[in-house]
């Protein structure tokens, strides 16, 4: 049975009362809760007292709680043995010692789970086969179901079919001891113990000029197989390229073959708070600017690694005397990273069918937060009704669905003149089967969907003013009742219809001037980004390539949740989301400066969530609140 050691907890945030202002805003009676902290919780430090309690091995998730196995007692019969090592894997021994005490002498040698993980939903059943075929002693099949599977890039990979595990454990007497002969081929972990033991971290790759982020899964500590710390695990995944879901659209600036220098277990921080990385032969004689790029991919990889700020980054050469190949700085690879720019309003529709925004200045909670109508030619007389928008992010341009929900518009948000002919229309009758709400992605490009049951398809207006493309969506089973596309560009979520039920699906947008043989834009293999929820009603792209998802568990009431893009786990939740509007919520993707969170209740109006906050009403009417994208 394995061992718990219980840490110490950290505390919980606390939260502050709203306060009244000249114009009061109310804190919302559905939302009387303080807000939740948005990142995961780090690890504490071992403590060196404390009660020592036995543990099963698939307990809650407690990153907090350290497990490790028993080796095998002295002539232990073969069920204690399959017992013993099922949960073993589970420890967090950093070479699985224990875990090999369990095999054969010739197994222990040559069995390398690697980073491969085979995820369930619950822990293993396990039971004998007697068989005359099987003289050398007992096997035993252990069986479960498949959640998702970590392939030898750290990516999650989840499975939607419920696909059943199954594995045979041969035991033969050595020494006379039983032990096992065949372990598994990877290692084999529920879903609570998998998160216990792996973190998910954002690596990060080029589409373009644009950094995007590619989810990953490292151990939280030592990884057994490459005794590498978790940051050094979090390069080495880096050197060895995208995962196999991103590879088609991003690229990597490390030349082929890049790997840490040979005998690098782990990275550390001078007292500048910089990271010196020493690569291999691979990279010196790469350019400078191609150097930079590579620093930049590393410095945004690794800073969330660490609790204090990462100021720089330098590579070394492989000998290890040479001056350094290159640097950046935190500034200079802000430049280089091209991230979403800092958003200066956020915009809704208004009672009066206006598109109207919003100074986006939340730095006192007294401050009275005003709209105010856009300037150009949606609101000059006699006046154009609108139902849904989106911003670009030079906030330049708003594309606007009419509100019968027939039209879609692009419009200047400066200048004046009349209102421009419609760059798309439906065909469907009345609302729900008309426009979705539109977006905007980062080249300039404007997605939108026609929900017309008869003519049902998602679209692409390059630039905004050009012919519309139908795009094809492989996979699709539904009708897509909303879309959002991601900062980057490369993803695009979608809620999809079927059957009275709504989930969330995220593909990859591939353009045929990008990696991939494709001869037009297309989105491809769609993944589940919710499957812990029944029905999902509205979502939005967060910080660091995560999801803010509004929905229910079965049987479950509506609850607000980042979540993680792969669908792996929940990162934070939200409290108070029953009071939210099926269509109404919105995350701003800058990471240089938190925002709120703003969201639309049938109850009180346009509602913010401001950082370490309640919710609190800015508007009484109003709906469809958009950030810039």
């Amino acid at each position: 049975m394995p061992m718990a050691t219980p840490m110490p907890k950290d505390a919980e945030p606390g939260s502050r009362r709203a306060r009244t202002r000249g114009r009061r805003a109310r804190t919302l009676r559905a939302y009387a809760f303080g807000a939740a902290g948005l990142l995961l919780a780090g690890c504490a430090s071992m403590p060196n007292s404390g009660e020592i309690r036995q543990v099963q091995g698939s307990q809650g998730v407690d990153s907090q709680v350290r497990v490790f196995g028993v080796p095998p007692a002295d002539k232990a019969g073969a069920a204690e043995i399959v017992k013993g090592f099922l949960e073993a894997m589970t420890s967090d021994d950093p070479q699985l010692a224990t875990a090999r005490k369990y095999l054969t002498e010739e197994a222990a040698k040559s069995w390398k789970p690697g980073s491969a993980v085979t995820v369930l939903s619950a822990g293993l059943d396990r039971s004998q086969i007697r068989s005359e075929r099987d003289p050398d002693g007992p096997r035993w099949k252990v069986t479960g179901t498949k959640l998702a599977t970590v392939d030898e890039r750290s990516a999650y990979q989840p499975e939607t079919g419920g696909e059943r595990y199954e594995e045979f454990l041969q035991l033969v007497q050595e020494d006379k001891q039983w032990r096992i002969a065949t372990p598994p081929k990877s290692l084999v972990l529920s879903e609570s113990d998998f998160q216990r033991i792996y973190m998910p971290v954002n690596k990060y790759y080029f589409a373009g000029g644009t950094l995007v982020a590619d989810q990953v899964y490292v151990r939280q500590r030592t990884d057994p197989d490459s005794r590498m710390d978790p940051t050094t695990q979090t390069v080495q995944s880096l050197l060895a390229g995208p995962s196999r879901w991103l590879a088609p659209v991003v690229e990597t600036s490390f030349p082929t073959g890049t790997e840490l220098r040979t005998g690098t277990k782990s990275l550390s921080y001078d007292g500048q708070n910089t990271l010196r990385v020493p690569l291999n032969d691979k990279v010196d004689n790469v350019t400078q600017p191609q150097c930079q790029k590579m620093a930049t991919q590393l410095l945004y990889t690794v800073q969330d690694l660490t609790a204090s700020r990462l100021n720089r980054v330098e590579l070394l050469r492989s000998d290890g005397k040479s001056s350094a190949l290159c640097s950046v700085t935190d500034v200079n690879a802000a430049g280089i990273a091209n991230r979403p720019r800092t958003p200066e309003y956020q915009y809704f529709v208004d009672d009066a069918d206006r598109l109207v925004r919003m100074k986006l200045d939340i730095a006192s909670e007294d401050q009275e937060t005003k709209p105010e109508a856009v300037p150009g030619p949606l609101n000059a007389p006699p006046g154009f009704k609108a139902g849904s928008a989106a911003v670009t992010y030079d906030e330049r341009r708003a594309a606007v669905v009419s509100e019968d929900g027939h039209g879609l518009y692009v419009v200047s948000l400066s200048g004046s003149g009349p209102m421009p002919p419609p760059v798309l229309t439906s065909k469907g009758t009345t609302k729900p089967t008309t426009l979705t709400a539109p977006s905007w992605d980062a080249a300039g490009d404007l997605w939108v969907a026609d929900q017309d049951p008869q003519h049902s398809a998602l679209w692409r207006v390059p630039g905004g003013t050009g012919t519309q493309e139908k795009v094809q969506v492989a996979g699709l089973d539904g009708r897509i009742t909303s879309l959002r596309v991601s900062a980057d560009g490369v993803r695009i979520a979608l809620l999809v219809e079927k059957a009275g039920r709504t989930t969330l699906w995220v593909g990859r947008i591939e353009r045929p001037d990008g990696k991939g043989d494709v001869s037009a834009v297309s989105v491809r293999e769609l993944r589940s980004a919710a499957p812990q929820m029944a029905d999902v009603t509205a979502m939005s792209w967060a910080p660091r390539g995560r999801l803010l998802v509004v929905g229910r568990e079965s049987r479950g009431v509506v609850q607000a949740r980042y979540m993680l893009a792969d669908g792996s786990m929940v990162a934070a939740s939200l409290p108070g989301a029953t009071g939210l509007s099926a269509v109404a919520v919105s995350a701003s993707e800058d990471e240089s400066k938190p925002k709120p969170v703003v969201g639309y209740s049938k109850e009180d109006g346009i509602v913010w969530l401001p950082p370490g906050a309640q919710w609190r009403t800015v508007v009484a009417g109003g709906r469809a609140p958009v950030y810039p994208g």
